[in-house]
C-alpha cells in the first residue's frame, strides 16, 4: 500500500517538527445490541457495530505516540438503502474500513492531523468507489458512509498528535503546530484565519443534553408494549426525573403530518406536567423525510396553533427533507427559517454542501464527530464565520465516541447542546467508562459536565 501512495503528498507541507506520519493502523470490531430499539427516519434500529481504531504516529524527531478513536458504524443513517438489506450496508463499511486502515498507514507524508485528512480523504473516496465494485453493490457507497467509516481513524490520528505533544488536542490547532491558515482548507474568506480562533481554550463547565424521544418509544405506562425491565427508565416522565431534563430531541415521522403534530404536543405536555418550572427546550428532527417544505410549514403552523408555549420552546429543526441538495434545490428553507433555526445535518459532507445549504436558506449546522474531527473543526469555523446556529449531534454513539462528542460540544462556542443517547439505548456500552469520566456517563442536572475533558489527546482514557 505504501507503494501505492507513493505520489501522494500534502499540498500545502509546512515542514514544522511537530508534524507526524503514520507508522500504524489497527482496525477492529465490536458488536453490541440495543436494550430497546431506537426508531427514526422511519427505520427501528436495534444493533451497533463499533470500529475501533489504534494508530501509531512518530513525530520528525522520532517521538512515538499511539491514539485511539471509536465510532460506530451507522449504516442505516449514513448508507440508507431500499434495495439492500442491513447486513450488506453494514458489511461494506466494514470492509471499507479494513481498507482505509491500509490506505492510512502507507500515507508516509509528514503534516499535522488535518493536513492528513485532507490529503487522505481522497484516497477514502477512491477506496469506497472499488469496495463498492468489489461487493457489487446495487448502490455505490456515498461520501456520508465513508466520512462516517473514516472517523474513528481520524479521529485516532488527533488522539495520538494531542498524545505526541503532551497536549489536549483543541491546543494542537494553534499556529505553532498547524502551520496553514483557515484559507489552505476553507478558501479565501478564511484568509490569514486561525482554526484556534474559533475554539475555546478550556472546555465549557457543562453542556446542556438533549434527550432524544424516537419515534417508536413509549410516553407513558400505557404505551410499553412489551417492557424492558432492566430497572432503567422506560417512560418519558421517569427518564426527566432520572436524568432531570430540561431539553428534548423529538424524533418525528416526516410523512404522517397528524401523528408529527400531535407527539410534539402530547411531549410538551407530558414535560410540562412533569417539570412545571423548568424553561423546556426542544428540538424536532424528520430524518429528511419530509416530503417538500410545504410539509414543514404546516406542521410549524399547527404545532404554533395547538401549543404556543410549545412552538416558542422548539430551539430548531433538524435536516426537514432530503439530503440531496442539488437533486431537490426546490425545498429552499428561507420561510422555515424565519420562524426557527434549520440545521443542516445529513446534507453536510464538505463546505460546498455548506456553503449551498446557505444558499437555500438553512441557517444552522449540526456538528458530528462521525463525521470526522478534522471536519468538525472546519465546518465548526465555517459555522461561526457565517453565523450559522451550530449544535452538536450524536450516532447513539457509546464509551470513547461519545467522548469524543461531548469534546466537540464543550469546546466550540456557540453551541446549543449535544443529543448524547446511547445511555437510552446502549447503557451497557458506557458502563466501564463511567468510572473515567462521571461527567459524561452520570447525568442528573440533564447535561454533561464536561469540565473534565482536559486530559491529552482526544480525553478518552481506556476505560477499566
Amino acid at each position: 500500500m505504501a507503494g501505492a501512495l507513493a505520489g501522494l503528498t500534502l499540498w500545502s507541507k509546512t515542514g514544522k517538527p511537530t508534524d507526524i506520519r503514520m507508522e500504524e493502523v489497527k482496525i477492529s470490531f465490536d458488536d453490541i445490541r440495543y436494550r430497546a430499539p431506537y426508531k427514526f427516519g422511519g427505520v427501528a434500529v436495534d444493533r451497533a457495530t463499533l470500529l475501533n481504531v489504534e494508530c501509531t504516529v512518530r513525530t520528525r524527531t522520532g517521538k512515538v505516540a499511539k491514539g485511539f478513536g471509536s465510532m460506530p458504524l451507522g449504516n442505516v443513517w449514513a448508507f440508507p438503502s431500499r434495495t439492500m438489506p442491513y447486513d450488506v450496508t453494514l458489511g461494506a463499511m466494514r470492509q471499507l474500513a479494513l481498507r482505509l486502515g491500509p490506505v492510512t498507514a502507507g500515507f508516509k507524508e509528514y503534516g499535522h492531523p488535518i493536513e492528513i485528512n485532507t490529503a487522505l480523504e481522497p484516497e477514502y473516496l477512491k477506496a469506497a468507489a472499488a469496495v463498492s465494485a468489489e461487493l457489487k453493490l446495487s448502490a455505490a457507497i456515498p461520501k456520508l458512509c465513508t466520512l462516517v467509516t473514516a472517523s474513528a481513524i481520524d479521529g485516532a490520528i488527533h488522539d495520538a498528535f494531542g498524545k505526541a505533544h503532551g497536549r489536549n488536542c483543541y491546543a494542537t490547532y494553534g499556529p505553532d503546530l498547524l502551520g496553514p491558515d483557515l484559507s489552505a482548507f476553507l478558501g479565501a474568506d478564511f484568509k490569514g484565519e486561525r482554526l484556534n480562533k474559533y475554539l475555546l481554550k478550556k472546555p465549557r463547565t457543562a453542556v446542556n443534553l438533549y434527550h432524544s424521544v424516537g419515534g417508536a418509544d413509549p410516553l407513558l405506562k400505557a404505551d410499553i408494549v412489551k417492557p424492558v425491565g432492566d430497572g432503567l427508565p422506560e417512560t418519558l416522565p421517569e427518564w426527566i426525573n432520572y436524568n432531570g431534563l430540561h431539553h428534548i430531541k423529538i424524533k418525528l415521522q416526516g410523512d404522517e403530518l397528524q401523528w408529527d403534530i400531535e407527539r410534539v404536543v402530547a411531549i410538551d405536555r407530558i414535560a410540562q406536567q412533569t417539570r412545571p418550572n423548568v424553561d423546556w427546550r426542544y428540538c424536532v428532527d424528520f430524518n429528511e423525510r419530509c416530503p417538500n417544505v410545504a410539509y414543514l410549514l404546516e406542521f410549524l403552523r399547527k404545532v404554533r396553533e395547538k401549543t404556543p408555549k410549545g412552538f416558542n420552546r422548539i430551539e430548531y429543526i433538524e435536516q426537514p427533507t432530503a439530503r440531496d441538495l442539488h437533486a431537490n434545490r426546490g425545498n429552499v428553507m428561507h420561510e422555515a427559517a424565519k420562524l426557527r433555526p434549520v440545521v443542516i445535518d445529513e446534507s453536510l459532507t464538505d463546505l460546498e454542501t455548506l456553503l449551498l445549504a446557505r444558499e437555500m436558506g438553512y441557517t444552522g449546522v449540526a456538528l458530528k464527530a462521525c463525521k470526522g474531527q478534522s471536519q468538525a473543526m472546519l465546518m465548526a469555523a465555517a459555522g461561526q464565520k457565517y453565523k450559522m446556529f451550530l449544535c452538536v449531534q450524536d450516532l447513539t454513539c457509546p464509551g470513547a465516541s461519545l467522548i469524543h462528542s461531548a469534546s466537540i460540544a464543550s469546546h466550540v462556542p456557540g453551541v446549543s447542546g449535544i443529543e448524547a443517547n446511547s445511555r437510552q439505548y446502549l447503557p451497557a456500552a458506557n458502563a466501564p467508562w463511567a468510572k473515567t469520566h462521571p461527567g459524561i456517563f452520570v447525568i442528573k442536572d440533564g447535561t454533561l459536565r464536561t469540565a473534565e475533558l482536559t486530559g491529552v489527546g482526544i480525553g478518552a482514557v481506556t476505560a477499566g
